[in-house]
């Protein structure tokens, strides 16, 4: 499982320019799932992310999480992000789990995250065609794997 996080000012997705998920400050986060990725991996990427200290606050510099500044959380799924890029011009996603047992995975993560965090999460449609926007904060981008 692969996380891109983005510290933003404010992000929203879009399908069809219908508008289905927007925050303000808060993470974009970009995710991946890869085939042998579970819930397991799922909460623990979840646990940590919501931990990561990268909110400054009036004394300090990345002193606190999310939800310590009440930040909202803006989940979009990307299978991309295991696009294997060393041979030819055309990407590979064989690294990327099935899209079908993605979709449950990706569904089951964003139901433990909206537990977690009841209120604060918003989401893309996994497999859609989506415009994602974003005012990166810092800019503030960082990269979680499951092997972290």
């Amino acid at each position: 499982m692969r996380f891109v996080i983005q510290r933003v000012l404010s992000a929203h997705v879009a399908i069809a320019g219908e508008l289905v998920g927007a925050i303000g400050p808060g993470l974009l986060v970009l995710a991946a799932i890869a085939p042998d990725d579970s819930l397991v991996e799922g909460e623990w990427m979840i646990e940590k992310t919501m931990r990561l200290r990268i909110f400054d606050d009036a004394s300090s510099f990345m002193a606190k999480n999310v939800e310590e500044v009440a930040g909202g959380i803006l989940l979009v799924s990307q299978f991309t992000l295991y696009a294997d890029l060393r041979k030819g011009a055309r990407p590979s996603f064989s690294n990327a789990m099935s899209p079908a047992n993605a979709k449950v995975l990706f569904e089951q993560l964003q139901t433990r995250w909206e537990a977690r965090y009841p209120g604060r999460v918003q989401g893309g449609r996994f497999g859609a065609d989506m415009q994602v926007s974003l005012c990166n904060d810092g800019p503030v981008t960082l990269i979680l794997d499951k092997d972290s």
